[in-house]
């Protein structure tokens, strides 16, 4: 098989270091192979940068394995063609049982453009994407302090959320922290209710009335200690996923005509797939890396 790039290099990444072989030659013609190993720290992989760039290289390639390619892709970035492929797909072939070996295998691929490249956003993606992920993570962290609380509510026998249709709303909060000082009856903490709820004072009376003990308030207030701390946390990562999604307030706004899909859904759309359809190339392989 004709050799389609005359410079290129393959990169078998771990976490504290880089094996790299490079492969350098015209097409027809046996490539001259040249093998370093390099550390991890920043500082060696601009060193790593720069030695290729001396050679000459325009493609370099490695395996998406783990996370410990993003910063070795980080620094090469905008220096080179990266071809990030699918590990499975790059190992498919046995026998390689060393790391140089594994280098010199991504260096063939890529040298016969053999390596099909996974998908890898630009940086102002990423960064979209990693805060939307986090956000994810603590809107699922604060799902479940409240189902802990509803729990330990239930075994001091306080009927809190058989009254109340949102125990964590302005009133449901208000009497959570009474329970937690002690120093109102059941009566003065249903009066604390606002809007609707003041409704049903006597029946929140009957509810709040349980055994809370001494262990259930400590419980409790470290309970909601920690779902202030995620929704302080929350707030931030809005405003900040508010401010990275400016430069694509025309492709969200597309995305808002979709039913269903709200400000929040579409950011989380962008994050995930770009706003480059062309590294798809149809819409069939955009829902089949999807997965639908």
């Amino acid at each position: 098989m004709e050799a389609v790039v005359e410079r290129c290099a393959g990169l078998d990444v771990h976490q504290g270091t880089v094996v790299v072989c490079v492969l350098l030659g015209a097409a027809g013609r046996k490539p001259r192979k040249e093998v370093r190993t390099f550390a991890t720290a920043t500082a060696d992989l601009v060193a790593l940068r720069d030695w290729l760039k001396d050679l000459g290289v325009t493609h370099v390639g490695m395996e998406s394995t783990g996370i410990y390619w993003k910063p070795v892709y980080a620094v090469l970035e905008g220096h080179f063609e990266l071809i990030v492929g699918n590990a499975h797909h790059i190992k498919a072939v046995p026998g390689r049982k060393t790391d140089v070996k594994d280098a010199e295998w991504i260096a063939d691929l890529v040298r016969h453009g053999l390596v099909r490249a996974s998908f890898v956003p630009p940086p102002a993606i990423r960064e979209l994407r990693d805060l939307v992920r986090l956000r994810r993570s603590l809107s699922e962290g604060l799902t479940t302090e409240r189902n802990r609380t509803l729990k330990l509510l239930e075994t001091a026998n306080i009927k809190l959320a058989s009254v109340a249709s949102e125990v964590f709303g302005v009133s449901g909060l208000a009497m959570l922290r009474a329970l937690v000082e002690n120093a109102a009856t059941p009566a003065q903490m249903a009066d604390l209710a606002r809007g609707k709820l003041r409704r049903k004072l006597a029946p929140l009376a009957r509810a709040l009335e349980g055994r809370l003990t001494e262990h259930h308030r400590f419980v409790l207030a470290l309970h909601l200690r920690r779902m202030a701390a995620i929704e302080a946390d929350l707030a931030a990562l809005d405003a900040r996923i508010e401010a990275q999604m400016e430069p694509f307030r025309g492709q969200r706004a597309l995305l808002r005509q979709i039913p269903g899909v709200d400000d929040r859904v579409a950011a989380t759309i962008i994050a995930e797939i770009g706003v480059d359809m062309s590294v798809f190339g149809n819409a069939m392989r955009l829902a089949s890396w999807a997965g639908v």
